[in-house]
């Protein structure tokens, strides 16, 4: 593990310590709830990340970038339905966070697309991933990984009782 992600994952794991079942962390203004991923196949090259982004402040935020020693790179991405086929469109300009709302990472939407897994996210386990923001800077995040196939973040992960 590199030096910059082995410190920010031990950062990591002591603050979440003390917070596992809010599952929520803060940057600035920015707050971020319920991180999940889901369970990849052993060869699966891909994987996606998924939360709830929330800007208490004033001014507009954007996230701008995404890290984890998980994957060779990690994009931000949109699905959209064109042609009747689903596909995935990077957001080169970020993810924007307007003042006063609450932007939803989620299956069939905006998601972290994680690519060149360097090994499966296996239930249960957390994955850590670094989120830069425009504003707010760069938070670090644990996302809780549920079953292959879930549609919401796993029970006991700030998933308020709607896991499955």
């Amino acid at each position: 593990m590199r030096p910059f992600f082995r410190i920010l994952s031990a950062i990591t794991i002591t603050l979440a310590a003390g917070s596992a079942a809010a599952a929520e962390y803060r940057a600035g203004d920015i707050t971020i709830a319920d991180p999940w991923s889901r369970a990849t196949a052993p060869a699966a090259r891909t994987g996606a990340g998924f939360m709830t982004i929330g800007n208490g402040g004033s001014a507009d935020d954007r996230l701008i970038a995404a890290a984890t020693e998980a994957a060779g790179r990690v994009e931000l991405h949109r699905s959209v339905m064109q042609d009747g086929v689903m596909r995935m469109i990077e957001q080169e300009d970020g993810i924007p966070v307007p003042a006063g709302e609450t932007v939803i990472l989620e299956p069939g939407g905006l998601h972290l697309m994680m690519m060149g897994l360097t090994g499966p996210l296996a239930k249960d386990s957390r994955v850590p991933v670094i989120l830069t923001f425009e504003r707010a800077g760069t938070v670090v995040v644990e996302l809780a990984v549920g079953a292959a196939g879930s549609a919401m973040a796993p029970m006991g992960h700030g998933a308020a009782g709607h896991g499955n």
